[in-house]
């Protein structure tokens, strides 16, 4: 039970379940962002465009059962905002790596060159001159 609480307190500390929880915490304010954007944005054009509908409100009732698949219809567009939105954050996070990799790749060659003092660049200046 030890070994059980000690392995947990190491994966707390190292920063995995902060990280997890950040990600919900911004994902849930995410969400609610995109929501007011579906729904008091986008889902007036679209319901202008299709007739002046709310799509809120549509639904199909079967005897007692209301099937309501105006909601879904809503959800969906809120997944599919949702999801590209998040693909245009990876594609430019993996632009921002990119561009530091390279960068870092770029500084690593700088500080692998051999670096020469004055004098030695002095002395070869003379042995090219006397070359000449």
């Amino acid at each position: 039970m030890k070994k059980f609480f000690s392995e947990f307190k190491e994966f707390a500390i190292k920063g995995n379940a902060l990280d997890l929880a950040i990600g919900v915490i911004i994902g849930a304010a995410f969400k609610a962002i995109v929501d007011s954007i579906v729904n008091d944005i986008i889902m007036p054009f679209v319901g202008i465009l299709l007739g002046g509908k709310d799509f809120s409100s549509l639904a199909l009732k079967i005897g007692d059962a209301e099937i309501k698949y105006g909601s879904l219809i809503q959800t969906a567009v809120n997944f599919f905002i949702v999801a590209f939105c998040l693909f245009l954050l990876v594609k430019f996070v993996n632009k921002l790596k990119d561009g530091f990799a390279a960068k870092q790749e770029e500084i690593a060659e700088e500080l692998a060159a051999p670096v020469k003092s004055e004098e030695v660049i002095l002395l070869e200046q003379i042995r090219d001159a006397l070359k000449k």
